[in-house]
């Protein structure tokens, strides 16, 4: 994984939310689906524990600046039973927060976190890999930031009109 790859990947994630923040139908009101505090805080856990993950194998040097990150480093790097648990953790947080969520969106995101997982400890080629990590961010990107209605946000209260 490259440095230009993490660039791209987070350049589209920071596009969608250009757009989310611009674009005032979004998210757009029969798909959207209001996340709760849980949820919100599952999916960035989640969130956070997969960038760990991909970390320790890609970029070891700066998980390894964490003081005390050597043993999860080593655990993930190993391949095993506990790199498969460092992995599957987090991807079911980011699942179960945004579990909500439209079922298409789900069903994708679900799909590509798979890919990712059986990529990973396969044997598949690195690309193929890379690639689903790649399609898996940009689901989850999509899913938070086009589809998601934050818990802070209330839909505005409905109108009355007089009537005679």
């Amino acid at each position: 994984m490259s440095t230009s790859f993490v660039l791209t990947l987070t350049g589209i994630a920071a596009a969608l939310l250009v757009l989310r923040l611009v674009i005032p139908g979004l998210p757009l009101g029969r798909v959207a689906r209001r996340l709760t505090p849980l949820d919100l805080g599952l999916t960035v856990v989640g969130v956070l524990g997969l960038i760990l993950h991909c970390a320790s194998m890609f970029f070891r040097p700066v998980v390894a600046a964490i003081p005390g990150s050597d043993g999860v480093i080593s655990q993930i790097n190993s391949m095993g039973t506990a790199s498969m648990i460092w992995y599957t953790v987090p991807a079911l947080l980011v699942l179960v927060g945004l579990r909500r969520q439209h079922w298409v969106a789900f069903v994708l995101l679900a799909a590509s976190l798979l890919a990712v997982g059986i990529t990973m400890y396969n044997g598949t080629a690195l690309s193929t890999h890379l690639d689903t990590i790649f399609t898996a961010g940009v689901m989850i990107a999509a899913t938070v930031f086009l589809l998601s209605a934050p818990p802070w946000r209330r839909e505005a209260p409905p109108t009355l009109s007089a009537s005679n």
